[in-house]
């Protein structure tokens, strides 16, 4: 039987405020869902699950210390600083 361990992930503060700040600033409300390690037991399998962030129906994954956001999936990123553009041409 395969024994899969999962332990969560808190997102960075720092990070989190400076979502909520560009959030605000765009008068948007983002919901947050932190991220995850899975293991599988007695192996070296692991899976990193990105935090998520919710916002205007969009979901972001974040990577704690990391300057990038990517957009519904890994193929699409941008910068942080450039998601205030992205969410103020989105209606």
């Amino acid at each position: 039987m395969i024994n899969i361990i999962k332990q969560e992930i808190e997102m960075e503060e720092s990070l989190k405020q400076r979502l909520e700040f560009i959030c605000q600033f765009c008068k948007t409300k983002p919901i947050f869902i932190n991220g995850s390690i899975r293991k599988i037991d007695k192996s070296n399998l692991n899976f990193i699950e990105p935090n998520r962030v919710i916002i205007k129906d969009i979901t972001f994954l974040v990577f704690n210390y990391s300057t990038d956001i990517y957009i519904r999936n890994l193929a699409n990123k941008i910068q942080i600083s450039e998601l205030e553009d992205y969410l103020s041409s989105i209606k």
